[in-house]
């Protein structure tokens, strides 16, 4: 059977059918590969890394060079979906010119086929200066971890009148500014249902109820491979940390007793 590699034009054709894109996670080759098999839209190689892979509190100390490390070794795993890699912190708040060089290395170094960035209306001119480069790019609003203080902490945006406006408005810039689809984080499901019926580009939800054209989750989350960070939106749909300790310390035990290794998994015979 013939790979069919997506495009940034299959995101507008599904939202125009109707049809949910699916986005997750991913910072390595082999979960690349994995989430690819499984028939996702997108990839993202998100700024997460700071935290899931990294060791980082925050995904703020996050580089540029840390993020397209990842972004390669995803894409070697990828045939089909669109791999995204998503803006660290200060690599394009600065200046257009400077967005514009690290939204290209994503795609000259990594491989990628689009970018992703966080803000609203205050960011959509360097958006624009992007999108004008030829960089596909998806925007961020709502929730913006990397500014998560500014926002009084990982809270659910958009929750009166006021706020809620502001997202719209800053949905609207966004989308007259050429992004290709916009993450819409932690904000409530009628006032995602609104966003993503005024607009024609496709919305990802990730806390932001069932009516976005589409939704990601953080693939650790999913998995359940960590175990003592379990946020409200993210369904579970494995346990793998506690399948991998149990594993871990099987093996522990059975080195320890000397029952691995065993004829099964040596060369040769173990007696003379």
């Amino acid at each position: 059977m013939a790979i069919t590699v997506k495009t940034v034009g299959d995101l507008a054709t599904k939202k125009k059918s109707a049809e949910k894109i699916i986005m997750l996670t991913a910072h390595d080759a082999v979960f690349g590969a994995l989430i690819d098999q499984a028939g996702v839209d997108l990839i993202l190689v998100g700024d997460s890394l700071g935290m899931v892979a990294l060791g980082y509190e925050s995904t703020v100390p996050v580089t540029m060079d840390e993020m397209i490390h990842h972004a390669k070794a995803v894409r070697r795993g990828v045939k089909q979906a669109l791999v995204v890699g998503d803006l660290p912190f200060l690599s394009y708040q600065v200046g257009e010119k400077e967005a514009v060089v690290n939204a290209g290395r994503f795609l000259k170094e990594a491989g990628c086929a689009a970018v992703k960035l966080e803000g609203g209306a205050e960011i959509a001119p360097i958006l624009a200066a992007v999108v004008r480069a030829g960089i596909p790019v998806i925007g961020h609003i709502g929730l913006t971890p990397q500014t998560a203080g500014q926002l009084g902490g990982f809270k659910v945006q958009g929750r009166d009148a006021e706020s809620a406006a502001r997202l719209s408005h800053d949905a609207q810039a966004l989308a007259a500014a050429g992004a290709c689809a916009l993450v819409l984080e932690c904000i409530p499901a009628l006032l995602a249902r609104r966003i993503s019926s005024e607009l024609q580009v496709p919305t990802i939800g990730i806390g932001a109820g069932p009516y976005c054209d589409g939704q990601v989750l953080v693939t650790h989350d999913l998995l359940g491979l960590l175990p003592h960070f379990d946020p409200k939106f993210a369904k579970q749909y494995a346990s793998l940390a506690e399948v991998a300790g149990e594993a871990l310390a099987a093996f522990c035990r059975e080195v320890e007793n000397g029952t691995f290794p065993t004829a099964e998994h040596s060369f040769g015979p173990l007696t003379d």
